[in-house]
C-alpha cells in the first residue's frame, strides 16, 4: 500500500473533494472491534507495542487496510477470551466493523477479515493464591 494513497468519497464538487486515508479507517475498524465482548485484544506489530508502552494509544492495532481498484479490503488481528464462540465473535466483528465505516465514511467493503491470533486464558486471583 502506497503511504499517500488516499480513498476518494463522492463525486468531486464545486466546493471540491473528500478523501479518507487508509489510517482513518484503521481508527474507526479498531474501535468497533474492541467494542466486542470477548475481544481480549488486538494484535499489532513491534512498532504499535512500542508506542503503546512510551503512552500512545494505537487505536489502528491488529487492523491492515488494502485498497485497490476502488474496494476496500479490511483484515482484524484479535485475541479472543476463552469460553466465547469464535464463529459468533468474528460476525459480529464483521457487522459491526462493516457498519461504523459505511455510517461515518459512506464507503463500502468488500471484505472483513477476521484472523484469530490467540486464546486469553483469565487466571482469577484465587487459583494463583492455590498454586
Amino acid at each position: 500500500m502506497a503511504e499517500n494513497q488516499l480513498l476518494n468519497v463522492g463525486e468531486y464538487t464545486p466546493l471540491g473533494k473528500v478523501e479518507i486515508a487508509p489510517e482513518v479507517l484503521e481508527v474507526i475498524a479498531g474501535i468497533a472491534t474492541t467494542e466486542i465482548p470477548g475481544v481480549s485484544s488486538m494484535r499489532g506489530n513491534f512498532a504499535t507495542g512500542v508506542a503503546e508502552r512510551l503512552g500512545k494509544k494505537a487505536h489502528g492495532k491488529g487492523i491492515k487496510v488494502e485498497l485497490s481498484n476502488d474496494t476496500v479490503l479490511i483484515d482484524v488481528f484479535i485475541v479472543v477470551d476463552y469460553g466465547h464462540s469464535v464463529p459468533n465473535i468474528a460476525e459480529k466483528i464483521q457487522l459491526n466493523v462493516r457498519q461504523a465505516i459505511e455510517n461515518m465514511t459512506a464507503i463500502d467493503i468488500k471484505e472483513i477479515n477476521v484472523h484469530v491470533v490467540g486464546v486469553h486464558m483469565e487466571h482469577s486471583t484465587e487459583e494463583k493464591s492455590e498454586k
